[in-house]
C-alpha cells in the first residue's frame, strides 16, 4: 500500500504529478475552456489542484508521514473509532468512484474517437483494462508506470500543439478570445466556491496521502507535494491550449463538418484527431490514454486499500492475515471499477463528475482531516456532529447531476442559474466549526466531571483498560487520562508515535 516507504524525490514527484494530471485533468480542462459561456475563467481545476498540492505539502504532508500511518483513515480509526471510520469511508469511496468514472469516461471517449467504437463499448473496454492493470500491481509498480506515462503526456501533447494551432481551419487564439470566458457578477459566489473547493481538497483524498506516506522521509513527502504543484501548472498549459484551439476552429473546414456542441467532453481527442497529421494524431491520442491510465489505477487502488486495511482488517476481521487482506483488496478493485463504469455510462460530462467527486471530499472529509490532525481535543462526538451538519447542508442545496432538487434556497438563488451562494464552502465551514465546538463541549464536560462517564457512549474518555492498567504500562496521554498500549496489542510502535504526533486516540481502539 505504501511501497515499503521507498519513494525518492524524483519518483515521488513524478507519481504525485501523474496522479493529478489524468484524463479528467486533460479532457476536463479542455472541455471547460472550449465550452461556450465557460472558458479559461472557469477552468479552476488544474490551477486549484496545484495550489492544493502546495497547501498539502506545507501543512499536511510532513505531519502525516511523521506519524507513520498507512492510509488516510488510520488517524480516523485510532482517534474517532470504528463508527466514524465507516461513515467517513462512504463519501471517500463515492468520491473515488465518481473520479474514476471521469477517468474511464475520458478514456472511453478517446477510444471511441480513435477506433470509431460505440462510447458505451469503449467505456466497458477501458474499465476492463484499468481493473486488470490495477490488479496486477501495487503502489510500487503503479508509481513507475506513472513516470513513463507522465513523460508520454508531456511530450505527446506538446508535439500536437504546433500542428493544431497552424491548421488552416484554426483562427488565431489571440484574435478570437472567447475561450478566455466572460465574467458574470451573478456567478461570483459560484466561482469562489469552486475555486476554494479545488484549492483545499487534495489533503483529504487517499491517492494523495498514499504517496505522501510512501516517501522515505517526512521532508521528502513535503517536497513531493511542492514540486508536484509546479508539475501540475506546467502540464495545465497543453489542455488549456487545446480547448482554446477547439473554440477558435471553424469545424466546417474539417472532416467533422459540424462543431461538437453536444460532445464537448470529447474536444481534446477531436482536436488531436482532426487538426493534426495522422502520425502526430496517433501519438497524441495515445498520450491522452496514458494520462487516463496514470490516475485510474491510483484512484481505484486507494479506495480498495482503505477498505482492506481500515474497514475489513481494522473493524470486521481484526485477525485477518495479510494474504487475506490482499485478496480482499483485489476483489474491492473489481467492485469499485464496476461501479465507476456504471457511473461513466450514465453521465455525459467529465468536468461535472470531477466537481462532484471533489465536493464530497471538500465538504465532508476536509474538516475531519483538519480536526484529527490539528485539534487535539477533537473526539467522536464532534466528528459525528460535523459529519451530519456538513452532509445536510450540502444535500439541502440539491444536485442537478443526480437529479436532486434543492429543499433549501440559499441567498441569491435563481430559477435559471440555481444556487449562486457559495454553499459548498458554507457547508465545509459549518462542519468544521461544529466539530470544534461539540468536541470542546464534550471534552470539558467529561474531563472536568460535569458529564458522568456513563454518558460516554463512544468511550472516548473511559475504558476498562484505563481503569485497570498501572501507570508504568501507560505511555500515551489522552484528555488527561493515560492510554494503555496493552489494550491494543496490534498497535505498532510506529503507530503509537504516529497517534501522538497526529492527535489523541479514541480509547475504544
Amino acid at each position: 500500500m505504501v511501497a515499503g516507504r521507498s519513494f525518492n524525490g524524483v519518483i515521488g514527484t513524478l507519481t504525485m504529478t501523474a496522479t493529478f494530471v489524468g484524463g479528467a485533468f486533460i479532457n476536463g480542462t479542455a472541455e471547460a475552456v472550449y465550452t461556450s459561456g465557460s472558458g479559461l475563467l472557469w477552468a479552476q481545476a488544474p490551477f486549484g489542484l496545484a495550489i492544493s498540492l502546495l497547501i498539502g505539502g506545507v501543512f499536511f504532508a510532513k505531519k502525516m508521514r511523521s506519524a507513520g500511518f498507512t492510509t488516510l483513515f488510520d488517524p480516523f480509526q485510532r482517534k474517532f473509532g470504528r463508527l466514524m471510520c465507516v461513515l467517513l469511508y462512504v463519501p471517500s469511496v463515492l468520491s473515488e468512484i465518481f473520479y474514476s468514472s471521469t477517468i474511464l469516461a475520458a478514456l472511453g471517449t478517446t477510444i471511441s474517437v480513435i477506433l470509431g467504437l460505440d462510447l458505451r463499448l469503449s467505456i466497458l473496454i477501458s474499465t476492463s483494462v484499468a481493473v486488470l492493470y490495477t490488479l496486477l500491481g501495487g503502489l510500487y509498480s503503479v508509481a513507475y508506470t506513472d513516470v513513463l506515462q507522465l513523460i508520454f503526456i508531456f511530450a505527446g501533447l506538446w508535439l500536437c500543439i504546433p500542428f493544431a494551432m497552424t491548421h488552416q481551419a484554426v483562427a488565431s487564439i489571440t484574435e478570437d478570445t472567447s475561450w478566455l470566458g466572460q465574467w458574470d457578477d451573478r456567478l461570483a459566489g459560484v466561482w469562489v466556491d469552486l475555486t476554494l473547493m479545488m484549492a483545499l481538497g487534495s489533503p483529504a483524498i487517499q491517492p494523495y496521502i498514499q504517496r505522501v506516506l510512501a516517501a522515505r522521509s517526512a521532508h521528502e513527502a513535503r517536497l513531493f507535494s511542492i514540486f508536484g504543484c509546479f508539475g501540475c501548472l506546467l502540464l495545465a498549459a497543453p489542455p488549456v491550449l487545446i480547448g482554446a484551439i477547439g473554440a477558435s476552429t471553424d469545424w466546417n473546414q474539417t472532416a467533422l463538418r459540424v462543431p461538437p456542441v453536444n460532445d464537448t467532453d470529447k474536444i481534446a481527442p477531436l482536436v488531436i484527431q482532426h487538426l493534426t497529421p495522422t502520425a502526430v494524431s496517433a501519438v497524441g491520442l495515445g498520450t491522452v490514454s496514458a494520462a487516463v491510465m496514470s490516475s485510474v489505477d491510483s484512484s481505484i487502488l486507494g479506495a480498495a486499500s482503505v477498505f482492506g486495511r481500515n474497514i475489513y482488517k481494522g473493524i470486521l476481521r481484526r485477525k485477518a492475515s495479510e494474504r487475506e487482506v490482499v485478496w480482499l483488496v483485489r476483489v474491492s478493485v473489481v467492485i469499485i471499477g464496476a461501479c465507476a463504469a456504471l457511473v461513466a455510462l450514465t453521465s455525459h460530462t467529465i468536468i461535472g463528475l470531477w466537481y462532484l467527486s471533489s465536493e464530497l471530499v471538500y465538504v465532508i472529509l476536509l474538516p475531519q482531516v483538519v480536526c484529527v490532525l490539528f485539534v487535539r481535543f477533537s473526539n467522536t462526538y464532534g466528528s459525528l456532529a460535523g459529519f451530519i451538519v456538513g452532509l445536510i447542508l450540502r444535500i439541502a442545496a440539491g444536485e442537478p447531476l443526480l437529479n436532486m432538487a434543492p429543499f433549501v434556497w440559499y441567498p441569491f438563488y435563481s430559477d435559471d442559474l440555481g444556487q449562486l451562494f457559495p454553499f459548498r464552502t458554507l457547508a465545509m465551514l459549518a462542519s468544521l466549526v461544529t466539530m470544534v465546538i461539540i468536541s470542546g463541549m464534550f471534552h470539558v464536560g467529561f474531563h472536568r466531571g460535569v458529564l458522568p462517564t456513563k454518558l460516554d457512549v463512544f468511550q472516548c474518555y473511559r475504558t476498562e483498560c484505563d481503569l485497570t492498567a498501572s501507570k508504568k504500562d501507560m505511555d500515551m496521554t489522552l484528555f488527561g487520562l493515560k492510554y494503555n498500549k496493552s489494550c491494543d496489542p496490534e498497535l505498532t510502535s510506529n503507530e503509537v508515535i504516529g497517534v501522538e504526533n497526529a492527535g489523541n486516540l479514541n480509547t475504544q481502539e
